[in-house]
C-alpha cells in the first residue's frame, strides 16, 4: 500500500496495490501490520456500511472523548466526496479540512484520526460505503457539525436544493457554537 499524507497532520489516503489479470483484480484492503508500521497503531474494533443515493450528504460526524474514534473509510461501488475537518482547539490546521474522493474504481481509502469531523456526500447514482472504527458506537458521545458553516468552506460538489439530509444532520451547531464538545490538541487522544 501507498501512504499519501495530506495538508493535515495524521490524515492520509491510501492506494492498495492491485493485482489485474483477464479473471479482474485482487488486492489486499486491510493489513493490520502495515497499517500500524505506516499510518499510525490503531486497533480496529467495529466495521459499518451504509448505502445512499445521489445528494446524500452524511455529516459531519464525530464521537466525544471517552469515546473518540478514527475512521479507516473506503467506497466499495459508486463514488463519494469523502471530507475529514480539523476540531482540536489549539491546532494549527484547526477548523481546516482534507477532502478527497474515493471511488470504486480508484480503490482508496482515508483514514480520519480522533480528533476530526467526519462526512460525506454521495457524487454517484448510488454508493456503498464502508469504514473501520477503532471505538464502538457510543450514541451518548455523539457530536456533529453543520454541514454548511460557512467557516468551515466545504464543497461537497453538490447543488445544495439537492442536497438530502437525515433530520438530525438538518440542525447541527457551527464550529464557532460547539467549543464545548471539541478536543484540546495537547490532548493524547489515543
Amino acid at each position: 500500500m501507498e501512504v499519501i499524507k495530506t495538508a493535515i497532520d495524521g490524515v492520509v489516503i491510501i492506494e492498495p496495490r492491485l493485482f489485474r489479470d483477464e479473471r479482474g483484480y485482487f488486492f489486499e484492503s486491510f493489513s493490520e501490520r502495515d497499517f500500524c508500521e505506516q499510518v499510525r497503531p490503531v486497533y480496529f474494533v467495529q466495521d459499518n456500511e451504509s448505502k445512499s443515493s445521489y445528494g446524500v450528504l452524511r455529516g459531519l460526524h464525530f464521537q466525544k472523548t471517552p469515546h473518540a474514534q478514527s475512521k479507516l473509510v473506503r467506497v466499495i461501488k459508486g463514488r463519494v466526496l469523502d471530507v475529514a475537518v480539523d476540531i482540536r482547539r489549539g491546532s494549527p490546521t484547526f477548523g481546516r479540512h482534507v477532502a478527497v474522493e474515493l471511488t470504486e474504481e480508484n480503490h482508496r481509502q482515508f483514514f480520519i484520526p480522533r480528533g476530526f469531523a467526519h462526512g460525506f456526500s454521495v457524487l454517484s447514482e448510488e454508493a456503498i460505503f464502508q469504514y473501520k472504527c477503532d471505538n464502538y458506537y457510543a450514541p451518548q458521545s455523539e457530536g456533529a457539525l453543520a454541514w454548511d458553516d460557512p467557516e468551515l468552506a466545504i464543497d461537497w460538489r453538490i447543488p445544495a436544493d439537492k442536497v438530502v439530509l437525515s433530520e438530525k444532520d438538518r440542525h447541527h451547531a457551527r464550529l464557532n457554537d460547539a467549543d464545548a464538545w471539541l478536543f484540546d490538541y495537547n490532548d493524547n487522544l489515543y
